[in-house]
């Protein structure tokens, strides 16, 4: 059982996402950073897509009321085991009684909390997440209280240390920044939208404005010019995550919160694999938004995901001492290092 003695700015239970019911007016929601969230679940043993706590800025104080293994991945916000600061991206056990609390930012905005073995929790049509716009998911379909308390999944001794100890390290991973290029690509409604205007958004440099939120992140900069056609409506189409809308000239990209369905027109989609760079920005960061083909988009996601199943693989398979030498110096395809401590 894990205790929340403080609740943190805003925290809830996430996991990939509430797939296949927009078309009924169901809100996906999910990891606003899905490459942190399943990297933190790899790191305890956990199937990738496995329920994790999402923490934003002002981290939570959780109290493990029994042996746990735990990893914290994402926004670095000063993770602490029992007053001591550990490292983002490894496997900790915590004997019973540890208290795992968050007192600074260092990078990012948001960090993911996985506990070997998994949430102890029911899910709602196939999903963890908590949605908080349709009150479901999670907790009571809201973010976590204080004094909430979460059973988690019984693992033996044996279990939970060979899932202690495992780290990544390397040039691995999403590229955080403040001032990230986000790539995206063109449509469906990029018609709607002057030469000039797609120039402007290409090469401007926007800035999150603080009303952002998991829905949606606004941006405030020059705005997008559009045609004489583009009277700021059309029929409602469907939203996708990364969705970016124009509305009085700015762009708003669609977060994890998402509605289903939207009347304004879109001029593109930020690519998958760039939305966790999103995810780790907060009011007041910059963004520079550049244009991509969509195979180039395709390959992005994908070399994401191999990323992932890589680790997943070298960590099961516990490689040899030369192994690891050869993975961390790329000649395995990708550039990381994954060990035991």
């Amino acid at each position: 059982m894990i205790v929340f003695e403080k609740k943190g700015l805003l925290t809830t239970v996430q996991d990939s996402g509430r797939i296949g019911y927009q078309h009924v007016g169901m809100p996906t929601a999910g990891a606003m950073d899905p490459f942190a969230m399943q990297l933190s679940n790899i790191l305890v043993g956990n199937a990738p897509k496995e329920a994790v706590i999402e923490v934003t800025l002002m981290g939570p104080t959780i109290l493990m009321e029994e042996p746990s293994v735990f990893a914290v991945s994402g926004g670095d916000l000063g993770a602490r085991l029992n007053g001591e600061f550990i490292n983002i991206n490894q496997s900790y056990y915590a004997e019973a009684g540890s208290r795992l609390d968050f007192v600074s930012i260092k990078s990012g905005s948001r960090a993911y909390i996985a506990f070997a073995g998994g949430l102890d929790i029911k899910p709602v049509m196939g999903s963890y997440s908590t949605s908080m716009k349709a009150s479901i998911g999670g907790i009571d379909g809201r973010a976590i209280q204080n004094g909430d308390t979460i059973a988690l999944r019984a693992l033996s001794a044996a279990e939970l240390e060979s899932r202690t100890g495992n780290a990544v390290s390397g040039d691995y991973g999403p590229k955080y920044s403040t001032f990230p290029t986000v790539r995206f690509t063109y449509g469906p409604q990029d018609d709607l939208f002057t030469y000039l205007g797609k120039h402007i958004f290409e090469n401007s440099i926007y800035t999150i404005d603080l009303k952002s939120d998991r829905m949606g992140y606004r941006f405030n900069g020059p705005e997008i010019e559009k045609t004489e056609e583009n009277t700021g409506n059309i029929l409602s189409d469907g939203i996708c995550l990364g969705s970016i809308e124009v509305t009085g000239g700015l762009p708003i990209v669609m977060m994890a919160d998402h509605q289903t369905t939207g009347g304004y027109p879109k001029i593109g989609a930020v690519i998958s694999a760039d939305i966790p760079l999103l995810a780790q920005l907060k009011g007041g960061d910059r963004v520079h938004f550049t244009h991509v083909s969509v195979p180039s988009a395709h390959k992005a996601l994908l070399e994401q995901r191999a990323q992932l199943k890589a680790i997943a693989e070298i960590i099961n398979r516990k490689p040899s001492a030369s192994e690891r030498m050869e993975i961390n110096s790329g000649r395995k395809g990708y550039s990381a290092m994954v060990w035991k401590i």
